[in-house]
């Protein structure tokens, strides 16, 4: 007589069964995790590519202020430049009206206090002292002439009249020449504290007639 256990076989089954969805579980659990690391990676790379498009085009934006900037450092110092030459320009400038105004001033005062029937032969000045030297028809021109040099505050007082003297009437007829008072005369310039350097020599280029009188007499 034989005996078959179907208790077993249905266990064995119900083993098999069990094993089995167990294993399907782990791997659709693994299958998920995969996805989901996949998708996290994914997301991350995008992330990374996205935060690199940004900081090269910072990067970029950095690289064109930097040249901008540059360009208007060289247009500055440029500009600081050109500046300091105008300033070295306009330095030289006052310069030389500081150093050239007193005898621009002298001969502007002495062209000034001309009289009629007096002209000029030579005009000196050294140091401080002037010593002008002339010709006049009269004694009363070259008494103006002393008067009005004494008129002004860049002479002081008293003008020295040092030497003058009668020179004859020449020719005769149509060729005849009026007598003649050539003369010396000496000053001082006022000089002001910040201008009190010796000018030098500056008027021997008046001499032979520089300065004539208002009538034009001849030497």
């Amino acid at each position: 007589m034989i005996r078959i256990n179907l208790i077993g076989v249905e266990r064995q089954k119900a083993r098999k069964t069990i094993a089995f969805d167990i294993g399907r579980a782990v791997t659709v659990a693994c299958s998920l995790i995969l996805v989901a690391t996949v998708l996290l990676v994914g997301w991350w790379y995008l992330s990374l590519r996205e935060e690199s498009s940004r900081v090269d085009a910072e990067l970029a934006a950095g690289q064109q202020e930097e040249a901008r900037l540059q360009l208007l450092l060289g247009e500055l110092q440029q500009f600081e430049q050109q500046r300091a030459r105008l300033q070295e320009r306009v330095a030289l400038i006052e310069q030389l009206r500081s150093g050239q105004s007193i005898p621009v001033q002298l001969l502007d005062h002495v062209s000034r206090s001309l009289p009629d029937m007096l002209w000029l032969t030579s005009m000196e000045q050294e140091a401080s002292q002037v010593t002008i030297e002339g010709r006049s028809t009269t004694l009363i021109a070259l008494s103006d002439f002393v008067g009005n040099l004494g008129g002004s505050e860049l002479l002081l007082k008293p003008i020295e009249i040092v030497n003058s003297q009668v020179q004859p009437a020449a020719g005769t007829g149509a060729q005849a020449t009026p007598d003649l008072i050539q003369f010396t005369v000496r000053a001082k310039i006022n000089t002001p504290p910040q201008a009190a350097a010796p000018a030098g020599r500056g008027g021997r280029g008046a001499r032979g007639g520089a300065a004539r009188g208002r009538q034009g007499a001849p030497l």
